[in-house]
């Protein structure tokens, strides 16, 4: 028996060097080929960090160039979505201060369509398109909120689902109308700081942007430390959608939630599992999640069913394993290089390189030991 235990230990050790080794060079392909500038990553399973590794760098507004480090900050952009506008979200529905079934119209008069519930825009089914027609440009003068009050429904609420950015900013406003409270105030007082996440935050302060990720190049110089999001940058930087300012550590306490409900006092874990247990199609209440079925989901069908996460338009992305406690925050400021960058490839081919390594390849040399 001693035996065994040691030939495991002795597998598994070699197992993290090797994935090391293949999710480096993962990496350093996209990195030499200009294709990633940079990023942060963490690979976890149960409570054994099995990779974690800055790389990269950018160009900040001023020209200098900088490395990426572990404390490096990103604009997480629709991450924001699941990290602020799902937990707020949570925090009224358990106070009993909102219900699933609640028309958004009862909190948001001037929203046109009363069979559209809170439920219909946390599983993307609200029939709401996923954008603004045309999309907003930065620098134009646009009443965004106003147009979403306003905009047509392409499809009946709950008939199938179009991810929406404009679903989120409802809800952000709906936070807004129901806690008396600006959106970023109220996310700052009941999710972030319960949650232990003190470098995230919206519209970060002056003295901490030389330490965020630059994202895309602008009008002569490239944006950092300002929301990147057009939306969210016509609505102060604050929304439901987009706008969210994060670093590695704190989403990695965010997946500790979701991962161990049980384990925590700040939402009531009955929510945290509904999210991603009870799902639409290929949509949770928030989250993607993979049900075996529909390919649509974004990150990886290699992973075992149940598998949900999010992604962010700059190259951000969390993905959790429940059966397998293994999850991946990957941090990454691709559009750095313009928003054509292989985003999508990178992330695809990390995740599946994490799960046939760890998961799939450690099965097998167990199963030789036996």
């Amino acid at each position: 028996m001693i035996f065994y235990i040691l030939e495991v230990i002795i597998i598994r050790k070699l197992n993290l060097m090797e994935e090391g080794i293949m999710l480096r060079n993962i990496i350093n392909k996209y990195l030499v080929a200009k294709k990633i500038p940079g990023g942060v990553i963490h690979v976890q399973q149960g409570n054994v960090v099995l990779y974690r590794d800055s790389f990269g760098s950018f160009v900040t507004n001023t020209g200098e160039v900088k490395e990426i480090s572990m404390e490096t900050l990103f604009d997480i952009a629709s991450l924001t979505k699941v990290v602020a506008t799902l937990p707020a979200t949570l925090v009224l529905l358990d106070k009993k201060q909102v219900s699933l079934k609640d028309s958004v119209q009862k909190y948001i008069p001037q929203f046109q369509y009363p069979n559209i519930n809170i439920e219909h825009l946390l599983y993307h089914n609200s029939g709401l398109p996923a954008d603004l027609f045309p999309p907003v440009k930065r620098g134009e003068n646009r009443d965004v909120l106003e147009e979403i009050f306003t905009v047509d429904p392409i499809f009946e609420p709950g008939k199938t689902v179009v991810y929406s950015d404009l679903g989120m900013i409802l809800l952000g406003k709906m936070i807004e109308e129901v806690s008396g409270e600006t959106f970023d105030q109220f996310v700052e007082r009941e999710v972030l700081i319960p949650m232990g996440m003190k470098n995230t935050t919206f519209n970060p302060k002056e003295e901490v942007r030389s330490l965020i990720a630059a994202t895309e190049y602008m009008n002569g110089s490239y944006v950092q430390g300002v929301v990147h999001d057009e939306k969210a940058y016509m609505l102060n930087g604050v929304s439901g959608s987009a706008g969210l300012f994060s670093c590695l550590d704190d989403l990695v306490k965010y997946v500790h939630y979701w991962l161990h409900p049980s384990d925590q006092t700040v939402f009531n874990p009955a929510w945290l599992q509904d999210c991603h247990q009870n799902f639409f199609k290929h949509r949770g209440l928030g989250f993607e999640v993979w049900n075996g079925k529909d390919t649509e989901v974004t990150i990886s069908t290699d992973w075992s069913i149940g598998s949900f996460g999010h992604t962010g338009f700059t190259g951000t992305s969390i993905w959790i394993d429940p059966k397998e406690k293994l999850f991946v925050v990957l941090l990454t400021n691709a559009i750095h290089y313009g928003r054509d960058v292989p985003k999508k490839e990178f992330r695809l081919e990390i995740h599946e390189s994490v799960y046939e390594t760890f998961i799939k390849k450690e099965s097998t040399n167990y199963e030789k030991l036996d």
